[in-house]
């Protein structure tokens, strides 16, 4: 493959030895986390030509947060999860929605077929892969000449005293955040499909929350100290004197950013597989 080259990774480890780190916090997760705006489906409309026939599979969905964007709208979708309270919690949707098809594999070997998908989706999951192997699968998975494109909603990390505030408490009582928020834009500058067409689009928002909803969405994420580990009574003050001290009237607002990057495969005169794809 033209321009494949050696990817990050963090730790070593694959998307299965990852997932673990969710066990725990599903419930918050569901409640708490930051959905995605529905304009990304218009970026992915305008920039991939997404229809509402294409087959989606949302690898590394959790909880379906990103499947049910496109369940919404019509698409039928693969929810790729090695997590199995993260899966239990993804079934969920499949009461409302019958075009949803959940699946326990992982991103690095998805168990799906060959040329078999019109669109692969990752929301907030691609640091936690084995780049080298899954950006493989992806090429493997997808009919010639369609898109890998991923989408991550985030709050702004830097640019003010607040979100500098926010980022040392992770730092201090955050289990690893300092290694785990370095690999967070490990997509920067990839082209992991040589010449392919590629696009970034970001689109920035504010979001309020109350007490309940701010300290529920930190401890959504897998470095937030579960509730029988240390530090966590520590970070639970910590979060609520920063959260008196920076809400108005009983509302929080942070910046949030939603991005979506895209890189486009080659067609069918083009492919070719790295020898270390892991071909089903």
């Amino acid at each position: 493959m033209s321009g494949w080259r050696q990817l990050g990774r963090l730790g070593g480890g694959t998307m299965t030895q990852h997932a673990e780190r969710f066990t725990g916090r599903v419930e918050e997760y569901v409640r708490f986390r930051s959905r995605y705006p529905r304009q990304v489906l218009d970026v992915l409309r305008e920039r991939c030509g997404l229809t509402q026939s294409d087959l989606i599979a949302d690898i590394g969905a959790g909880t379906g947060m990103l499947s049910e964007l496109f369940l919404e709208a019509g698409n039928p979708v693969i929810a790729v999860e090695p997590n199995s309270e993260m899966r239990a919690a993804c079934r969920m949707l499949a009461a409302r929605f019958p075009k949803l098809s959940i699946s326990d594999a992982s991103a690095e070997a998805t168990g799906l077929t060959k040329t078999s998908v019109d669109l692969v989706t990752v929301g907030r999951a691609f640091h936690w892969f084995d780049q080298e192997r899954a950006l493989a699968e992806f090429h493997r998975i997808l009919r010639p000449g369609k898109w890998v494109t991923l989408v991550t909603n985030r709050r702004s990390q830097r640019g003010s005293a607040q979100a500098e505030e926010y980022e040392n408490i992770l730092l201090e009582f955050g289990k690893d955040y300092e290694q785990v928020r370095g690999s967070y834009r490990s997509f920067e500058g990839l082209r992991p499909y040589g010449g392919a067409e590629t696009f970034e689009v970001k689109m920035q928002a504010d979001e309020q929350m109350t007490l309940q909803e701010f300290v529920g969405q930190t401890q959504s994420l897998s470095v937030a100290p579960l509730v029988s580990e240390p530090g966590f009574e520590e970070m639970q003050r910590a979060l609520e004197a920063f959260f008196l001290k920076r809400a108005t009237k009983g509302l929080l607002t942070l910046e949030t950013v939603c991005e979506v990057v895209g890189w486009k495969t080659p067609g069918d005169s083009e492919r070719s597989f790295p020898e270390q794809s892991n071909h089903i």
